[in-house]
C-alpha cells in the first residue's frame, strides 16, 4: 500500500515538481504566519481523522513544535488557503498556536486540489473509501469533469466491451487518461476500479460511515452490506464492531439470520392457511354457485401445486 501511494505522488505530483524546478522563486522559504489568518479551503478531499492518532500528533507538536511546514496559498480577500498539512493545522488550533510555519505557493484552483488530494493520498491510515474518492476527484480532474462523469466513462467502457463495441471518440479519449492515471497509481486498471471500487460509494450510509471511520474492514463491510434487511443489517454492524467479529463470523451471522428468516415465512404461510380456512368455515362463499366454481378451481391449482406425494402426505 505505502509503495503504491509512493508511486502515486510521485507519479501525480510530477508536473508540479517541475514547475517548481523551472520557477524556484515561485515557493517561498519556510515562514511563519498567523493560524488565524489560514483558511481551509471551500472545496476539500472529505477526510477522517483517527481521534487517537489526532491527539497523539497533538502531544508531539506540544513537546517539539511543528517540524513540517503547512503548505498554502495566498488569496485575494487576505490571508491564505490551506494546501496540505491539515492535521498539523487542527492540531495547531486544538494547542491555541499562534504562529506555525508555511510555505507559501502560487496555485490556481485545480493544481490546488490536486496537490491536496495527492497529500491526502499519502496518510498511511487512508481507508478504501476515502482513498476512493480521492482516486475519483484526481480522474475528474484529469478528464476535465466530475467523479460522476468519471463513473460514467468507465461503465460505458465495459457496456461497449461486453458488446464488442467501439466506444465514441470522446469517451475513448477519457478512456485513456483515466487508464493513464491508474497506471500511475499502479494497483488499478479501469474496469478493476470500476468493478472493485465504485461499489463501495452505493454501501448503505452506516456501513458506509463504519469502513470510513476505520471501525470495519472492507471485506467485513461488503459481506454486512449483502443484508437487505435495514434493521438485522444495523444490529449485524454494531455487533460486528463491537465484538471485532472476524468476517468468518460474520458470515456465520448472515447464515443464521438467512435461516431465521426461511423459518419465519414458513410460519407465516401456514398461519395465513390456517386464517383463510377458518374464515371459509364461517363464509357464505358456499352458497354462491360462481363463487364454490372459483374455489374448486383454486384447490384444484393446489392440488395440482402440492403434488399427489405431498397430499398423501
Amino acid at each position: 500500500m505505502a509503495k503504491s501511494r509512493q508511486s502515486l505522488v510521485q507519479g501525480l505530483s510530477a508536473s508540479i515538481a517541475q514547475k517548481f524546478i523551472e520557477d524556484p522563486e515561485s515557493i517561498q522559504s519556510s515562514q511563519a504566519v498567523s493560524l488565524g489568518q489560514i483558511h481551509l479551503p471551500a472545496k476539500q478531499p472529505r477526510r477522517y481523522f483517527d481521534p487517537q492518532k489526532q491527539a497523539q500528533l497533538v502531544q508531539s507538536i506540544r513537546e517539539y513544535g511543528i517540524l513540517e511546514p503547512l503548505l498554502v496559498r495566498p488569496l485575494e480577500s487576505g490571508g491564505y488557503e490551506l494546501i496540505a498539512g491539515e492535521r498539523r493545522y487542527r492540531a495547531a488550533q486544538e494547542i491555541q498556536l499562534q504562529d506555525v510555519p508555511v510555505v507559501v505557493k502560487e496555485f490556481d484552483d485545480q493544481q490546488a486540489l490536486r496537490v491536496s488530494l495527492i497529500e491526502n493520498l499519502q496518510r498511511e491510515d487512508l481507508n478504501p473509501v476515502e482513498e476512493t474518492e480521492a482516486i475519483l476527484e484526481l480522474l475528474a480532474i484529469q478528464i476535465g469533469g466530475r467523479p460522476e462523469d468519471v463513473a460514467s466513462v468507465l461503465n460505458r467502457a465495459n457496456h461497449a466491451k461486453n458488446r464488442s463495441q467501439e466506444l465514441e471518440g470522446n469517451v475513448s479519449l477519457q478512456l485513456e487518461m483515466i487508464e493513464s492515471v491508474l497506471a500511475e497509481i499502479g494497483r488499478f486498471n479501469a474496469e478493476s476500479f470500476r468493478s472493485s471500487r465504485l461499489p463501495l460509494l452505493n454501501l448503505p450510509a452506516e456501513v458506509l460511515k463504519a469502513l470510513r471511520e476505520g471501525e470495519l474492514e472492507f471485506t467485513k463491510a461488503r459481506a454486512i452490506a449483502r443484508v437487505k434487511d435495514e434493521r438485522q443489517r444495523k444490529s449485524l454492524l454494531k455487533l460486528a464492531t463491537t465484538k471485532n467479529l472476524s468476517l468468518s463470523q460474520i458470515k456465520q451471522k448472515i447464515q443464521e439470520l438467512a435461516k431465521t428468516q426461511e423459518g419465519t415465512a414458513e410460519i407465516s404461510y401456514t398461519q395465513r392457511y390456517a386464517q383463510i380456512g377458518q374464515r371459509l368455515k364461517k363464509s357464505a362463499i358456499w352458497e354462491d354457485p360462481k363463487k364454490r366454481a372459483k374455489l374448486e378451481k383454486l384447490f384444484s391449482q393446489l392440488d395440482d401445486l402440492i403434488g399427489p406425494e405431498n397430499l398423501e402426505a
